[in-house]
C-alpha cells in the first residue's frame, strides 16, 4: 500500500468537521425552542391558591373573575428573591429558570413589587411581562370631607384589603405611632382617595393622609389675610372643620367663613350646631335637642366663646382656603334655606325674618301637609 493511500485511509476514519452554519442553525433552533417554552408552557396551576382571589379581582375591577391565582412580590426584592418568591407561591418553575427567562426577555431589572392576579395556566413569559409592566391589583379607600375621626377609623378598621395595625390603638397611641404632636387626632387626615396595594397597613394610610393634611394646612396658612382672627395653623384647621360641616353649597364657604371670622373679631359666641353635635359624641342620634344646647361641654359654642378645643371633622382643601380668605362681608348670622344654600344677615332682626321665612314657615307647612 502506497504512503499516499495510507494517509488518505487514515484520515477517512474521522468524520469531517461540521460547517459553522450548522452550529448556527442548531443554536437558533435551541433558542427558538427556549422562547417557545417561556411563552407557551403553562406554569400557573388552574386551581386558585386563595379563595378571595375572585372577589379581589372584582373589587379591583381590573381583570376578569377567571384570573384566580394570586402572587405577591415583596418591596425591594432583587431578581433572585423574586424568582424564589414566585416558586414558593406556586409558579411551577425552578428559581434558576425564572431568573434565566427574565434575563432572556430583558425584564430582569424591571420586575415590580405588588400583588398580582395571574391568568389560569399562564406561561412564565406572560407572568414576567405582567410583573415588569406593574400590572398589579390596587385597592383604594376614600376619606370624605366632613368625616369625623370616628367615621375614618371605622372606615379603615373594616377595609378587607388592609393589614390592620391600629384597630386596638387608642387615639394617643395612634398619634405617637404617626409622630404627631397634637392632643387630638380629629381633623388631622386629609380627605382624598388613597390607592394602595392589598395587605398594605392601615397605619400607612393614616401616615399618608396626615402628611397630605400638613401640606395643605401649611399652604393655606401661608395665604392667610393679615387681619385674620386665627392665631395658629391649628386654629385654622379647627375653623375649616366647622366651615366644612356647615357648608351645604360650595359657593357659600367663604360667606360662612366671613360670619365666623366676624364673630371671632367681635368676641361673639360662634353658636354653631355642628360643634354641639360633635360634643354629644359618636352616638348622636340625628336629633339636636334644646337640652343639648343648654348642656355644657367644651364644644358647645352657644355657651363658650371662641373656637372649640379641637377640629370637629376632616376639612377639605376648599374649606381650609375659605377659613383664611373669608368673603368681604359684615354678616354675623346665617340660616339654611332648605335647598343647600344659606341666607346671610347683618343684624338680628333680619336674621329672625330669615328664620321665619325659611324654617318656621317650612315647619308649619310640613305639619299641615302631614295632617292632610
Amino acid at each position: 500500500m502506497s504512503g499516499k493511500f495510507q494517509k488518505r485511509a487514515l484520515f477517512s476514519r474521522y468524520p469531517q468537521k461540521m460547517p459553522w452554519k450548522f452550529y448556527g442553525m442548531g443554536f437558533a433552533l435551541t433558542l427558538a425552542l427556549f422562547y417557545c417554552a417561556i411563552f407557551i408552557w403553562p406554569v400557573v396551576p388552574s386551581v386558585p391558591n386563595l379563595s378571595t382571589a375572585n372577589s379581589l379581582a372584582k373589587a379591583a375591577d381590573k381583570v376578569t373573575v377567571g384570573t384566580t391565582f394570586q402572587i405577591r412580590i415583596s418591596p425591594q426584592s432583587g431578581l433572585f428573591s423574586i424568582a424564589q418568591q414566585l416558586a414558593q407561591q406556586g409558579v411551577q418553575a425552578y428559581p434558576f429558570a425564572i431568573m434565566l427567562s427574565a434575563r432572556a426577555i430583558l425584564v430582569g431589572s424591571q420586575l415590580k413589587p405588588g400583588t398580582y392576579l395571574l391568568p389560569q395556566k399562564a406561561s412564565l413569559g406572560k407572568i414576567l411581562l405582567q410583573i415588569a409592566r406593574g400590572d398589579r391589583i390596587r385597592a383604594s379607600v376614600a376619606i370624605i370631607p366632613g368625616m369625623t375621626i370616628w367615621q375614618v377609623r371605622a372606615l379603615l378598621d373594616t377595609n378587607p384589603w388592609l393589614t390592620h395595625q391600629t384597630e386596638l390603638m387608642s387615639a394617643q397611641e395612634l398619634l405617637q405611632a404617626l409622630n404627631l404632636n397634637y392632643d387630638s387626632v380629629e381633623g388631622l387626615f386629609f380627605p382624598d382617595t388613597y390607592v394602595f396595594d392589598p395587605e398594605d397597613t392601615d397605619l400607612s394610610i393614616y401616615r399618608r393622609a396626615a402628611q397630605a393634611m400638613q401640606k395643605q394646612l401649611s399652604n393655606a396658612w401661608e395665604q392667610r389675610e393679615a387681619k385674620t382672627p386665627l392665631q395658629s395653623p391649628y386654629q385654622l384647621l379647627t375653623l375649616a372643620s366647622i366651615i366644612e360641616k356647615e357648608t351645604g353649597r360650595s359657593s357659600d364657604r367663604t360667606l360662612i367663613s366671613a360670619v365666623f371670622s366676624n364673630r371671632l373679631n367681635l368676641k361673639m359666641p360662634l353658636q354653631t350646631d355642628p360643634t354641639v353635635i360633635y360634643g354629644v359624641g359618636p352616638h348622636f342620634d340625628g336629633n339636636l335637642r334644646k337640652s343639648d344646647l343648654r348642656k355644657y361641654n367644651p364644644y358647645n359654642t352657644y355657651m363658650n366663646k371662641g373656637l372649640p378645643p379641637t377640629p370637629i371633622a376632616m376639612p377639605s382643601k376648599e374649606s381650609l382656603l375659605a377659613a383664611v380668605n373669608p368673603a368681604k362681608n359684615d354678616a354675623i348670622y346665617f340660616v339654611a334655606r332648605g335647598d343647600g344654600s344659606s341666607q346671610f344677615s347683618k343684624n338680628l332682626r333680619d336674621h329672625e325674618n330669615a328664620v321665619d321665612q325659611f324654617q318656621r314657615k317650612r315647619k308649619t307647612s310640613s305639619q299641615t301637609t302631614s295632617q292632610h
